[in-house]
């Protein structure tokens, strides 16, 4: 399938190349849409300037090619597929991450207007009065509903969006992985330093501290698929 191509270590390997040697000497990847840097690692995607199908995607002078692959930020990579009004089949990113290190940040300055995304904080605020991460346990049950039902709609590609963007944790790689399977997602991983995360906790609960020190003890990398 497609999205295998996008987790395999052929794939991964010649990605690692290509930011290595187009690195700027200020020290950035420069987007080769718009010229500006790119500033987080997670942000920089691998375009393929022949667009990659099920029919073309195992051709590796297509989808292996460095000449036909340019590094775009993510919201440019969107704009070159409307502009040139090729829209592939309905994408998915699963969009994970620590607590506190920005992956709702990220979706914001990435997802178009008409973008389905899924994150349990925003359900937790849209169906309460409380401020967001305040979490009260007597509506847990509702929120999960409404989590399960809107991932649903994304595994069944039900609506008219073009790009669903799963908002999680998901430091365990089983987790992540049974979700890319059965949503045909794309990994982003927003990584940063536990230090980073912690500095971002001064607004919420104490008990964040917490969650990030559990979500670093428990993470676990994503291995690369050795084919596709």
């Amino acid at each position: 399938m497609l999205h295998d191509f996008y987790n395999s270590k052929p794939w991964i390997d010649l990605l690692s190349i290509l930011k290595s040697e187009r690195i700027q000497p200020d020290g950035y990847i420069h987007c080769e849409h718009c010229g500006k840097p790119i500033i987080h690692k997670y942000d920089c995607i691998g375009h393929h300037t022949i667009p990659l199908t099920a029919q073309n995607y195992r051709d590796v002078t297509i989808s292996l090619s460095p000449e036909l692959i340019i590094l775009v930020h993510h919201k440019c990579h969107n704009k070159i597929h409307n502009r040139f009004g090729f829209m592939p089949a309905k994408k998915v990113y699963l969009v994970y991450g620590a607590p506190c290190s920005g992956k709702t940040t990220f979706v914001r300055e990435n997802a178009e207007l008409n973008d389905l995304v899924v994150d349990l904080d925003s359900i937790w605020q849209a169906i309460s009065i409380n401020d967001r991460y305040i979490k009260p346990n007597e509506l847990k049950q509702n929120v999960f509903a409404i989590r399960d039902t809107l991932i649903d709609q994304v595994k069944t590609r039900y609506g008219r969006w073009q790009r669903a963007w799963v908002i999680g944790g998901y430091p365990r790689q089983m987790d992540r992985q049974r979700i890319v399977n059965s949503l045909g997602a794309e990994e982003i991983f927003i990584e940063q330093t536990k230090d980073f995360c912690l500095s971002n906790i001064n607004e919420k609960n104490p008990e964040w501290k917490q969650y990030i020190e559990t979500w670093f003890d428990s993470y676990q990398p994503t291995p690369p698929l050795l084919d596709y």
